[in-house]
């Protein structure tokens, strides 16, 4: 009887993630608790950081099998074998593969965006367009890096890391999904991570390439939007859009369906579903599988380093492109456009507009540019979905 029992014990033991834990497995949990600190702790994009981080620490648990990666790194996946072979997490990674998750998140947001202040000053457009300069630069730098062997990247990954530059995360997943589903783990960290770091990467960033007498410049109020231009808005963005960059069209028709529901009027029910209960539970599910795909296998490489380094990069240049841009519609419009709100180009809604508002009342206490630097945030979220189009469309 004992000896029986000894051997049940040596049995449990031995099929133990403690007994089967490898170094690289080890350091991936430990990550995971260091981004669920920053979520929980400095409540940096806790909603998105910290399901990342706890699928992160799910997939690293040795016998655990929730996850494989092997199904989905090929062109051809066999759907048969996940459904009956796969794991949770390999289940409800259809979803991110399938590319159902991105699109869903897009409706809620589109249920909660105003395009108001975009629509009443037009010109916002070209301030979301000159902010997604970042996502190119970076990615013709990562090609650069890779052309001399200072890293192995393709063309298909140098277009995702360069994605991460728009300041979205539902964008950069829904494009690395298709070019480059082994650095997702990487990217998506990368991206939530500089999403929630806007307060403290655009400030200073704002103050260099702005003087003191720019940043206190009071802006016009703006006009009121009536009801019917809110309603063929999205209707006509989603048109448009779609003709130009069929590509984009998910992501693009998603958020306006989001829109015009809101705007109608006539579907509360429908806005609020997408704005609560459809939001959560996808933003659960996605969170958790995004987690998931940080295997150490594909996380733990220097490759991993150059990702957030270029992320950053990407970052610091599209809210740097949008400054100068804006700078250069002041001295067209003669000193009427205050050049923060150029900054608030970026997709990281409604931060980045905060952050303008914050910088200009830092010099003008009576200065209120949040709504004028909410056109070119919401300008943003639609130019970083074109962005993803175009490169999907060239290479997806």
């Amino acid at each position: 009887m004992f000896e029986t029992f000894t051997a049940t014990i040596t049995k449990l033991w031995e099929s133990s993630a403690f007994c089967n834990i490898s170094l690289q497995q080890g350091i991936m949990i430990l990550l995971s608790f260091v981004l669920m600190y920053l979520a929980i702790v400095k409540q940096f994009e806790p909603l998105l950081l910290l399901p990342i981080a706890f699928g992160m620490a799910l997939t690293n648990i040795p016998g655990a099998e929730l996850y494989h990666p092997e199904f989905f790194l090929t062109s051809n996946v066999d759907y048969g074998q996940v459904l009956h072979d796969g794991g949770l997490l390999d289940i409800l990674y259809l979803g991110v593969k399938l590319q159902i998750f991105p699109p869903l998140i897009f409706l809620g947001v589109g249920t909660m965006t105003d395009f108001g202040p975009l629509i009443a000053n037009p010109k916002s457009f070209l301030l979301g367009a000159a902010a997604q300069a970042g996502i190119f630069i970076t990615f013709l730098g990562a090609c650069a890096l890779s052309m001399i062997g200072i890293t192995g990247f393709t063309m298909e990954e140098a277009a995702a890391i360069g994605i991460i530059g728009g300041a979205d995360g539902p964008t950069a997943i829904f494009v690395t999904t298709r070019l480059a589903p082994q650095l997702l783990g990487s990217i998506a960290v990368a991206a939530y991570s500089y999403m929630a770091l806007v307060p403290v990467i655009q400030p200073p960033i704002m103050r260099l390439l702005t003087t003191k007498k720019e940043r206190a410049i009071k802006m016009e109020q703006l006009r009121a939007v009536s009801k019917r231009e809110k309603i063929i808005f999205p209707i006509a963005v989603t048109l448009l859009v779609s003709f130009i960059v069929p590509d984009a069209t998910a992501l693009v028709g998603m958020l306006m369906l989001g829109n015009l529901f809101r705007e109608s009027g006539v579907v509360d029910r429908l806005v609020k579903t997408a704005q609560n209960e459809l939001m959560n539970i996808v933003t659960i599910m996605l969170g958790v599988t995004v987690g998931a795909t940080a295997t150490a296998e594909n996380f733990l490489k220097v490759e991993t380093l150059a990702i957030i380094l270029l992320g950053l990069i990407a970052f610091s240049i599209g809210t740097a492109a949008g400054l100068l841009f804006a700078k250069l519609m002041n001295k067209i419009s003669g000193g009427r456009i205050n050049p923060l709100i150029g900054s608030a180009g970026v997709s990281a809604v409604p931060m980045a507009a905060r952050v303008s508002q914050k910088v200009g009342a830092e010099e003008n206490p009576s200065n209120f540019l949040l709504m004028h630097a909410m056109g070119p945030n919401v300008a943003g979220v639609i130019g970083s979905a074109v962005a993803a189009g175009v490169l999907l469309s060239i290479f997806g």
